[in-house]
């Protein structure tokens, strides 16, 4: 019995320019895959957080329910920490672009935005304060001069870390986001 869908050898008819019909330019959506230090990240904080929720059910099991419960809810907030974490990164939609932060998020409206652009700068490595020479998706809001705002998307962030082919695709991505709905 051949399975079609499985195989590597059909021809696939792409039409990478067409919008699918379920696809809702309203929606909040990355312009890219979370990278590998960001999900390791969370995975790590994940298996973490089970051993510790494991640890709340021998400390229920034998000790007090009060104590417990702490463990417990140090686990949540663990499980929470991790959600927001993978959570992090620039989203666009047709409203805006949207950076999401660990614990604040800045939406700005596409009417606001003067310019996208991608700059060759010293970025920090991994969001530390060590700075190396790499590229910066900068956003520009009109009259608001020379303020400096963080940038969208740097090549050495746990996104793009190691991956500057990604982080170009995201950037063209943004960019040409920004194109179509600022003179629309």
């Amino acid at each position: 019995m051949p399975l079609p869908f499985l195989t590597a050898d059909r021809a696939f008819d792409t039409a990478d320019d067409v919008a699918l019909p379920y696809d809702d330019r309203d929606l909040w959506r990355r312009p890219y895959r979370p990278g590998p230090w960001r999900v390791g990240t969370a995975a790590l904080a994940l298996l973490l957080a089970s051993f510790v929720l494991f640890a709340a059910v021998i400390i229920g099991a034998t000790g007090s329910l009060s104590s417990a419960a702490s463990v417990f809810a140090i686990a949540l907030v663990m499980i929470a920490c991790a959600l927001r974490l993978l959570r992090m990164g620039t989203w666009v939609s047709a409203r805006g672009v949207r950076q999401t932060g660990f614990l604040a998020t800045r939406t700005v409206g596409w009417e606001q935005v003067a310019s996208v652009r991608t700059t060759q700068q010293p970025v920090r490595w991994l969001g530390l304060p060590r700075t190396v020479q790499g590229q910066a998706l900068l956003l520009a809001r009109q009259g608001r001069g020379t303020d400096v705002l963080p940038p969208l998307m740097t090549t050495h962030n746990a996104d793009f870390l190691g991956r500057e082919q990604a982080f170009d695709r995201a950037a063209d991505t943004v960019e040409a986001w920004a194109d179509e709905y600022r003179r629309g």
